[in-house]
This record gives structure tokens, C-alpha cells and sequence, in this order.
């Protein structure tokens, strides 16, 4: 009984480090791994589907501002043509 009880704590103990662990993906890190001429689609495999998105085409260019957001960070990012041109992060304020 008193095995069981320590398996089972130990068990919750693992999950909940492993779950904290899956922080934001909204980070500096990723942020720098952003270069310029990456497709939109690899910056959403970095980063996940964005929270906001607008587009706009005109004389044969086309261009997308995607905006990735949560609780402590934004980074936006301007496509043209399907690829980075720009880039910015910015941490939440308190």
C-alpha cells in the first residue's frame, strides 16, 4: 500500500514538472530563430498558428502581418510574398 501511494506521487510529480515545462512558445529563443526569406509555414511550425493575421495584395506583391500573443509576450511578423521581411517582439507589460 505504502508503494503504491509513493508510485503514485512520484508519478503526479513527473507530470507536473513535465507540463511546466511546456511553457509558452513566445520567447526570445524562438524569436531569434526567426530569419528573414523563412515561409510563413515554417514560422507557424515554430511558432503555432498566429492570433491575429491581415492581408493585402497589390501589383502582383502580396504581404501578411501575422501577430503571435499571449499573457507575456507578442511577436509580429510581416510577410511579403510568403517570406520574412520583419520582425518584432515585445514582452507584455504589468
Amino acid at each position: 500500500m505504502m508503494t503504491r501511494t509513493i508510485s503514485r506521487l512520484l508519478t503526479v510529480t513527473a507530470l507536473t514538472l513535465a507540463l511546466a515545462g511546456c511553457g509558452s512558445k513566445l520567447n526570445e529563443e524562438n524569436f531569434a530563430r526567426i530569419q528573414d526569406d523563412m515561409t510563413e509555414q515554417q514560422v507557424i511550425d515554430l511558432l503555432g498558428t498566429p492570433t491575429e493575421t491581415s492581408s493585402m495584395g497589390a501589383l502582383g506583391m502580396s504581404g501578411t502581418a501575422a501577430v503571435w500573443r499571449d499573457k507575456n509576450a507578442a511577436i509580429s511578423v510581416q510577410f511579403v510574398n510568403g517570406k520574412v521581411r520583419l520582425k518584432q517582439f515585445e514582452r507584455a507589460k504589468p
